[in-house]
């Protein structure tokens, strides 16, 4: 059996899964990262579906570009404590590359150095912004993100979110979805515990956009997803 076999076999589990049932053993843990390039991005785009893979007994990391804060402000590590919690809630891991918010570089040596961060994590899946966001620092990240990837042989699934849809993510066509009506809750808590970002207004938004997503996959809410076509293909927890 070879590795996207194994793969297929162990993410079917996601599929199979209905809402609601318990978590099950995984046939092998997958490593799953989510970035994004703020705090919050990773867990307003895609909470939901971090629920469902951490539920089914997987690892996942959600890797930020920066910790929120611009050059010249405090580093009172509010939003870094706000991604811990927001983490603890989903139960995955924050991990930060070390960039500034607003000021993301993507050259030579970020490429190399975002290269070294990513690959001693051994990701079979990973999850980036869209590549035209509005958003410069989700630009540059789903970069670094595509230039590891090409370094790595592409040889974990790559798929792109959205956060947003419309004001940040725009020309955004869903090639997978993701049931998250059982997750939408723990989505909300850990966009909430962003407290000094305004999430009462972010996710009334996003609510809308899981909404729509929810009525193209038959469900209550969802979560779209696109995938690389080059991309080793597997199951996503409740993909269709």
């Amino acid at each position: 059996m070879n590795r996207r076999d194994l793969l297929g076999r162990a993410c079917s589990l996601g599929s199979l899964a209905g809402a609601g049932e318990p978590a099950v053993a995984p046939a092998r843990r997958l490593k799953v990262i989510v970035t994004g390039g703020h705090p919050g991005d990773p867990e307003y785009g895609c909470g939901g579906t971090i629920a469902r893979y951490a539920d089914l007994g997987h690892e996942v990391v959600l890797l930020y570009l920066n910790d929120g804060v611009p050059r010249g402000k405090p580093k009172d590590e509010v939003r870094v404590a706000e991604a811990g919690r927001a983490c603890e809630i989903l139960r995955a891991r924050p991990l930060f590359a070390g960039q500034i918010d607003g000021e993301a570089v993507v050259d030579r040596a970020h490429y190399e150095a975002f290269h070294k961060l990513l690959e001693p994590e051994r990701p079979d899946v990973v999850f980036t912004h869209w590549p035209i966001d509005n958003h410069a620092d989700h630009r540059a990240m789903s970069m670094l993100v595509y230039d590891a990837w090409l370094r790595m042989r592409k040889g974990f699934a790559l798929y792109y979110y959205e956060v947003s849809d419309g004001e940040d993510t725009v020309q955004f066509a869903p090639t997978h979805h993701v049931d998250i009506t059982a997750t939408e809750a723990r989505k909300r808590r850990a966009c909430f515990a962003h407290a000094s970002q305004s999430p009462g207004k972010f996710y009334t938004l996003q609510e809308q956009v899981t909404r729509l997503r929810g009525i193209e996959r038959g469900c209550r809410h969802a979560e779209g997803f696109i995938r690389h076509i080059q991309s080793p293909d597997f199951a996503l927890p409740l993909a269709p």
